[in-house]
C-alpha cells in the first residue's frame, strides 16, 4: 500500500500545467461533440497536465462575464466577453468556466483542477472559477470532493464554483 501511495505522489510531483493548442476531442468523455474550432475560439483555452512527454489530464475553459447554463449560452457569453475585451486591454471575461475535464491517469483530474485553480488565482482579471458540468452524480461527486460548491442545477447542466481566495 505504501509503495502505491509513494508512486502516486512521485508522478504527481513530476507534472506541470501546459497550455495546449489542440487535443483529440474524441477522448473527451464529457463533450466529444465540441470540435477544436469551438475549444480554441473567442478566448477559450485548453490546458493539459503533462508528465514527461505525456498529457495525463485535460481541462477546457471559456471566459465569460456571466455564469452560463448551457453550452450554447456559454458560446454566446464567451463571444461577448471576447468582443468586450478589445475595450479592456485584452482581459477576456471575469469568470473562467471549465466545461470539460478528464484524466488518463488516476488522480490526474483532481491534480489539474488544483493546478488550474492556482493559476487562476494569479490572474487579476478573473473573479470566479465555475463549471458547466453535466447533470450527473459523477460530476457532482468529483467537484464537491475537490472543494467546489454547487451554485445551481439547470435543466441539463449544473454549475459548481471553486473558491479563488486570494
Amino acid at each position: 500500500m505504501i509503495n502505491k501511495l509513494e508512486d502516486f505522489f512521485n508522478w504527481v510531483k513530476r507534472t506541470k500545467l501546459v497550455e495546449l493548442s489542440e487535443i483529440d476531442v474524441s477522448e473527451d468523455p464529457v463533450r466529444p461533440d465540441l470540435d477544436m474550432d469551438f475549444r480554441t475560439s473567442h478566448g477559450r483555452k485548453i490546458y493539459g497536465l503533462k508528465e514527461g512527454n505525456e498529457i495525463v489530464a485535460v481541462i477546457c475553459f471559456a471566459f465569460t462575464n456571466d455564469v452560463p447554463q448551457t453550452v450554447y449560452e456559454m458560446d454566446e457569453l464567451s463571444r461577448d466577453a471576447h468582443l468586450q475585451s478589445h475595450h479592456r486591454a485584452g482581459q477576456q471575461g471575469s469568470i473562467a468556466v471549465a466545461y470539460t475535464v478528464w484524466s488518463r491517469k488516476k488522480g490526474g483530474g483532481k491534480k489539474i483542477v488544483q493546478e488550474v485553480s492556482r493559476m487562476m488565482k494569479k490572474q487579476k482579471h478573473l473573479d470566479r472559477l465555475v463549471t458547466l458540468s453535466p447533470l450527473t452524480d459523477m460530476a457532482e461527486r468529483f467537484h464537491t470532493r475537490n472543494g467546489a460548491v454547487l451554485l445551481q442545477k439547470n435543466h441539463v447542466t449544473q454549475n459548481f464554483e471553486y473558491p479563488l481566495d486570494r
